[in-house]
């Protein structure tokens, strides 16, 4: 199941064009095997539950913004996190705010990290390096009924 897992998409949800531009760089950098999906706000985001309630792969990962339009990122983990099927998808919030408010919310609705974005593109490598390492090899997940 773990190979198999391990070759499930990551879903960054992200507004921001130079952000995901440097997120999807730097997972370029690293030859990273997982397909990447993106959604640029929330809506676009929670409409991927549908897909995988009708079989598409689910995510390893999702790395999920809080500052996106339509829907804001804790509402976006909100549903995830509720959701019988699927609330066992490792959610990574990666957002440039380092407000305690917002990591306190984020860990209350089930966040599974929080990472403030680095900004400079080498540090950037690194934490992609280190999420693709842990949920990738570390990590075990939770296999889906």
């Amino acid at each position: 199941m773990l190979s198999s897992y391990q070759n499930n998409p990551i879903l960054i949800v992200e507004d921001n064009p130079v952000d995901l531009d440097l997120t999807l760089r730097a997972f370029s950098a690293r030859k990273l095997a997982n397909p990447i999906q993106v959604a640029r706000d929330g809506e676009e985001a929670l409409a991927f539950i549908p897909r995988w309630e009708e079989g598409s792969p689910i995510p390893v990962v999702i790395l999920l913004d809080l500052n996106l339009p339509k829907i804001n990122g804790l509402e976006v983990l909100q549903v995830l996190k509720s959701h019988p099927d699927f609330k066992t998808i490792p959610v990574v919030i990666l957002t440039t705010s380092s407000e305690s408010s917002d990591m306190k919310s984020a860990y209350r609705l089930g966040v599974n990290s929080y990472i403030i974005k680095p900004v400079d593109f080498e540090k950037f490598i690194d934490m992609a390096k280190q999420i693709e390492l842990y949920w990738n090899v570390i990590n075990k997940p939770c296999e889906s009924t």
